[in-house]
């Protein structure tokens, strides 16, 4: 939780730079950047996360690695390094895409099927969960056979299952309460 804050925190900053620099997409696609770059290579994060490298010498490497970053980006992440914040640098950029979906007053949306669902299946549902809750959606569309069929929907704290794995853990809730 504490690191949850000092995320939000960060990422809020982060993002009000890239506000006043007109660069809020960039900023958030070199965060990303980033992030791959550390989720891709274990050595290279390693490396970022190390308590024991040189704080000097791990910003002059990450200086010279990321230096087609924006410039909010790349400060950004030399903060981080500074401050010995590396270990919630995943945080940070999660927390910066909250604020940026806000910016734009979009909300995000998982949906989970069986089976991939087209692009017209997908279109329909999003088209009408933006007219029954009036907002935009960021669409995250994922395929999990365990559901069996139907599909699952994920909006920030609303969750709608029409699974039929749900309604079956549901019968066995029902009847193991008998």
């Amino acid at each position: 939780m504490a690191n949850e804050t000092v995320a939000r925190r960060y990422a809020t900053a982060i993002f009000e730079l890239a506000k006043e620099a007109n660069a809020i997409p960039r900023v958030g696609h070199d965060l990303h950047t980033v992030e791959q770059t550390l989720q891709t290579d274990e050595t290279v994060k390693s490396f970022f996360r190390s308590p024991v490298v040189d704080r000097k010498e791990k910003a002059e490497i990450i200086g010279r690695a990321f230096d087609k970053l924006h410039e909010v980006a790349l400060h950004a992440v030399l903060l981080l390094v500074r401050k010995r914040r590396e270990a919630i640098f995943e945080q940070i950029v999660a927390q910066y895409d909250i604020l940026e979906q806000q910016s734009r007053g979009a909300s995000p949306l998982r949906i989970e099927s069986a089976r991939e669902l087209s692009k017209s299946e997908l279109d329909a549902l999003v088209e009408k969960l933006a007219r029954l809750y009036n907002t935009t959606f960021d669409v995250t569309q994922t395929v999990n056979p365990d559901l069996i069929g139907g599909v699952r929907i994920t909006m920030g704290d609303k969750r709608i299952d029409g699974t039929v794995a749900g309604r079956l853990d549901d019968i066995a809730r029902l009847l193991s309460t008998n």
